[in-house]
């Protein structure tokens, strides 16, 4: 198990198709964006113990329409995105002018 601290706005890459993106929470609360194909089965714990189930192939839950999110939380998500590259770029003039 690989054990993390990050900041908001961070974040890790699960192979090449899954990102995980810190985006902020509090001592006992902590707000992920979990980037992924649909093919993924991603369950919360709460969700398979509440409903008796272990995180076994068979056991998938059903997907339903996700809701809308909030006009907040997609203003949060782009500024994560828009910062996310701003920090591509500089570190690509900044390689540049390296070589």
């Amino acid at each position: 198990m690989l054990k993390l601290s990050v900041r908001p706005g961070e974040y890790v890459l699960i192979g090449d198709d899954i990102k995980l993106v810190f985006a902020g929470g509090s001592s006992n609360n902590l707000r992920i964006l979990i980037d992924a194909p649909r093919a993924y089965n991603i369950v919360r714990s709460e969700a398979l113990e509440r409903y008796g189930m272990a995180a076994d192939p068979g056991n998938e839950v059903k997907h339903y329409r996700d809701r809308e999110i909030s006009p907040e939380a997609k203003e949060k998500i782009k500024a994560i995105l828009m910062a996310e590259r701003r920090k591509a770029r500089r570190e690509e003039r900044t390689a540049e002018l390296h070589r």
